[in-house]
């Protein structure tokens, strides 16, 4: 049985729009026969917790059906970030061509070494937040009882207004 997973994707190296187009395909191509895929518009951000001098990034979120466990899908992503070409950096949030983080996995809860779900910063962040919201506003993740749309209206951040770039994309 297929799981619904949020993905969110982030790009501030090459060319942004191309990297998370072929992100969103390959993510598409896990997906069996079919099914269907939800996609929010790209939005720009200002880099946040990154080097100074960072360029700014291309944002979205798309949400497949996934055949596997959380930790193959995992694999997966990051399979397809070096795929695109994401090398190894010892700089924290060091820019990059390509970021996918997995914000939920259907109704799935784990504290792991190496996967959180949902992931524990998704309600914090507004380039997050803000496209998830174009997809999915109704959402209420495992263990909370407030849906997406509602987190996005009451987050308080310091971050600033994203940009919208594209709806279709």
């Amino acid at each position: 049985m297929a799981s619904r997973t949020g993905i969110a994707l982030g790009s501030n190296l090459g060319n942004r729009l191309a990297n998370l187009r072929e992100a969103r395909d390959r993510l598409v191509g896990l997906m069996p026969p079919e099914t269907t895929f939800l996609q929010s518009s790209v939005y720009q951000s200002e880099p946040v917790g990154c080097p100074s001098n960072s360029p700014d990034f291309y944002n979205a979120v798309i949400e497949i059906d996934y055949v596997g466990q959380p930790h193959d899908l995992l694999q997966a992503t990051q399979g397809i970030e070096w795929h695109i070409g994401r090398t190894a950096t010892a700089e924290r949030n060091a820019p990059r061509l390509i970021d996918l983080d997995i914000l939920y996995f259907d109704q799935h809860v784990m504290d792991g070494d190496i996967l959180t779900l949902p992931h524990p910063g998704l309600i914090y962040r507004r380039f997050v937040l803000r496209p998830l919201t174009d997809i999915r506003p109704h959402l209420i993740l495992p263990g909370d009882e407030t849906t997406v749309g509602e987190h996005f209206r009451q987050l308080d951040s310091d971050e600033p207004e994203l940009r919208l770039v594209q709806t279709v994309w």
